[in-house]
C-alpha cells in the first residue's frame, strides 16, 4: 500500500463552498500541520482554462482535492442538459491539466456513482463502468464525471502522474441545496416534511413509486473517506466509497419524517420518474484496507435536519 503523507503540505481544496468540498475543508483541519488553499468563484473562473493554469502556477499546491462540479437532482440535470456536460468537462480538464502543468504530487478526482450502467449488477463493482447504458435523466453528468476519471487515467499512464479518483455513493449533510425541485432526494424531502409540518399537513408526497433502492452516506464519512484514498491509494482503477447498506426511498422518507418530527401519512406520485432502480457501491476496496463509515442514516438525518433549521432563514435554495 502506497502512503502519501498531507504532514507539511499545500492542498488546494477545488470547490470548497460546495458541500463535499466544505466537508474535506472540516476534515483536514484535524490533519495539520497543513496549508489549505480555496478560491472562490470570484477569484477564479474555473471554466477559463488559462486563468486556472496561472493560479495554479503561481499558488503551487502540492495535493488536490477536486471537488468542483456544477451538481443537481433529476430535475436539474434533465433541464441544464448542456451546462451540466460542458462545466463539469471544463473544470476536470483546466484542473487535472494544470495540475499536471505543475507538476502536483497527488491529485484526487471527486466522482459519482451516477458514471455507472443504470442497470449494473448490484452491488456496483468499479469494473461495471462503461459496461452498459447511463440512466437517461443524469447522463450529461454521468459523462462529464467519466470524462474526469479517464483523464486521471490518461495523464497517469502517460505522463506518470498520481492522479487518483474516487465515486461516492449518494451523498448528503450539512451545506446541501435544500431547493424542493433541483436538489438531491434527502434535502429535498427534508424540506416537504418539515413544510408539511409547519403547514400541519395531513400528508407529504414522494416522487415515484417509492420501491427503489439507494444508498447515502453523511459527507463527513465521506469526507474522511476521501483524505484516506489521498493517503493510501495509488492506482489506475477508481475506487467506490460506500455506506454498505441501502434503503427503498419510501423507507428513507419514514425516516425523514421522523427525524422531522411530521406524523402525517406518506403520498406517492407515480407520474414522476424513479431514476435507476437500484443502487449500492460495492466497498471492499476501502474495506480491506480497514476504512469504514462510522455515521448511521437516521443520525445523520437528525443532525442535518438540526443544520436546516439552524440555516433556514439564509438556506441555499439554488
Amino acid at each position: 500500500m502506497t502512503k502519501y503523507s498531507l504532514s507539511g503540505k499545500r492542498i488546494w481544496v477545488a470547490g470548497h463552498r460546495g458541500m463535499v468540498g466544505a466537508a474535506i475543508v472540516r476534515r483536514l483541519e484535524q490533519e495539520k500541520p497543513l496549508e489549505i488553499l480555496t478560491t472562490t468563484r470570484e477569484d477564479l473562473d474555473l471554466l477559463n482554462q488559462a486563468d486556472v493554469e496561472a493560479w495554479v502556477q503561481e499558488n503551487r499546491p502540492e495535493a488536490i482535492f477536486l471537488a468542483a462540479a456544477k451538481v443537481g437532482g433529476i430535475l436539474a440535470n434533465d433541464t441544464y442538459a448542456g451546462q451540466f456536460l460542458y462545466e463539469n468537462i471544463q473544470i476536470a480538464t483546466n484542473i487535472i491539466h494544470s495540475a499536471y502543468l505543475a507538476n502536483v504530487e497527488k491529485l484526487l478526482f471527486l466522482g459519482s456513482s451516477c458514471i455507472y450502467p443504470k442497470f449494473a449488477p448490484q452491488p456496483i463493482k468499479e469494473a461495471s463502468l462503461l459496461e452498459g447504458a447511463l440512466e437517461p435523466t443524469n447522463q450529461w453528468y454521468a459523462i462529464a464525471k467519466i470524462t474526469g476519471l479517464m483523464l486521471c487515467r490518461a495523464y497517469r499512464q502517460q505522463y506518470g502522474c498520481d492522479f487518483v479518483s474516487a465515486m461516492p455513493t449518494n451523498l448528503y449533510g450539512p451545506g446541501d441545496n435544500y431547493h424542493l425541485q433541483n436538489s438531491h432526494v434527502i434535502p429535498a424531502l427534508l424540506r416537504k416534511a418539515h413544510n408539511a409540518k409547519e403547514n400541519s399537513a395531513d400528508s407529504m408526497e414522494i416522487w415515484g413509486s417509492g420501491t427503489v433502492k439507494r444508498e447515502f452516506m453523511h459527507v463527513d464519512d465521506c469526507a474522511d473517506g476521501l483524505v484516506f484514498v489521498m493517503k493510501n491509494i495509488s492506482q489506475t482503477e477508481h475506487v467506490n466509497i460506500g455506506a454498505g447498506y441501502d434503503v427503498t426511498i419510501a423507507e428513507l422518507a419514514s425516516l425523514v419524517m421522523k427525524a422531522v418530527g411530521f406524523k402525517g401519512h406518506l403520498t406517492k406520485d407515480t407520474s414522476k420518474p424513479d431514476g435507476t432502480p437500484r443502487k449500492i457501491m460495492e466497498d471492499s476496496v476501502l474495506k480491506d484496507l480497514g476504512w469504514t463509515p462510522t455515521i448511521p442514516l437516521e443520525q445523520g438525518l437528525i443532525e442535518s435536519y438540526k443544520w436546516f433549521l439552524k440555516h433556514l432563514e439564509n438556506i441555499r435554495e439554488v
